[in-house]
């Protein structure tokens, strides 16, 4: 495994887990809270960057045009 997709993995795994404990305390703390999400959010984010787009391959098209049938 890539160490990129370990660190990824790690800040989603640890974000959701800090998020989990922040909120299931009976006196929540905003802090702890939101650094949890915005652990979660860089590790999704940083995972997302190397998905490459749909849009970035030439769309193959079944109709050919009347110049390659002539050839």
């Amino acid at each position: 495994m890539n160490i990129s997709r370990t660190i990824n993995f790690i800040c989603i795994v640890v974000g959701g887990l800090i998020a989990f404990y922040a909120q299931a305390q009976q006196e929540q703390n905003s802090y702890i809270l939101i650094g949890g999400i915005v652990l979660l959010v860089f590790g999704i984010y940083r995972t997302s960057r190397n998905i490459p787009s749909k849009h970035d391959k030439p769309e193959e098209s079944f109709i050919k045009s009347e110049k390659e049938d002539e050839i």
